[in-house]
């Protein structure tokens, strides 16, 4: 089973960062990321910019409405993620424990990704997504 760990962190968390030489937090974050590789467990990780520079599209309007910047009221922002392929939640839960980004302002949420297996296999559309996954290599 696939797991996304989400890593979130209030502005005054990542703020404090600030403080880390940028070299010893590669390390820190680099052995761990090692350690998920070694077992087995790593599809992807990525971290993102910095919020200031994404933008918003609110869909509360027609047409949407596009704002720079993050939300308006942010009180934890995403700020990447990993995803796991793992024998359970609790598996999943043991590797987010283990981060080294921790301290107060810092969380990891754990969801479940869902496959394409879960979804109606004679329904045209997710015909067409298990073509393109086939063709791109990732069935």
């Amino acid at each position: 089973m696939k797991y996304m760990l989400v890593m979130r962190a209030t502005d005054e968390a990542y703020a404090g960062m600030a403080d880390i030489d940028f070299n010893e937090m590669l390390e820190t974050i680099g052995k761990y990321n090692d350690e998920m590789i070694r077992a087995g467990v790593l599809v992807a990780a990525e971290g993102l910019d910095d919020a200031a520079e994404g933008v918003v599209v609110d869909y509360s309007s027609e047409p949407p409405v596009v704002t720079d910047g993050p939300y308006g009221e942010t009180k934890e922002l995403f700020g990447g993620f990993y995803i796991l392929n793992v024998a359970s939640k609790e598996e999943a839960v043991e590797w987010a424990k283990r981060s080294p980004i921790t301290g107060p302002g810092f969380k990891t949420e754990i969801r479940r990704v869902t496959t394409i297996d879960e979804f109606p296999q004679d329904n045209e559309w997710i015909q067409k997504e298990r073509a393109w996954r086939e063709a791109t290599g990732q069935f």
